[in-house]
């Protein structure tokens, strides 16, 4: 529901439904295992603003097509490989923006985006530590 919420206020300012897709990817990842290094908060915030700048430069070097989503998608594995940061569904960000083509609000209305997902994990992460702290049993006296 939450990354349903997420899709419906970017609705409001683009009508690139598709080029968000892969945090609701992100989002699964993150509640499946948050402990897991790809699934952290971290992780996912680089990951994901990285491949879309690297999709986003591939486009305005390369124009639309096969070739600016190959070289968005290899450059951007190996920067997440090489960072330590490797976020699956970033890839499919990369691939995205080098299909997309330039748009500048997109960029902007992506890193919202990932902004909103990383407020969304952190109000669940709050919301299981009270829940954890309310159902814990007291201790006798």
């Amino acid at each position: 529901m939450t990354v349903l919420l997420v899709f419906a206020m970017v609705e409001e300012f683009t009508k690139q439904r598709l080029l968000f897709a892969s945090l609701a990817g992100s989002a699964f990842l993150i509640y499946l295992d948050p402990q897991h290094t790809a699934n952290q908060t971290k992780t996912l915030v680089i990951a994901q603003l990285l491949a879309a700048a690297v999709g986003f430069a591939a486009i305005e070097a390369l124009g639309a097509g096969y070739v600016a989503a190959a070289v968005a998608m290899i450059l951007t594995t190996l920067a997440l490989v090489a960072l330590d940061r490797v976020h699956p569904p970033a890839i499919a960000t990369a691939l995205a923006f080098a299909f997309k083509g330039g748009d500048d609000s997109n960029l902007v209305l992506f890193a919202i985006a990932v902004g909103m997902v990383v407020v969304l994990v952190v109000v669940e992460r709050a919301t299981l530590w009270g829940l954890a702290r309310l159902t814990r049993p007291k201790a006798a006296p």
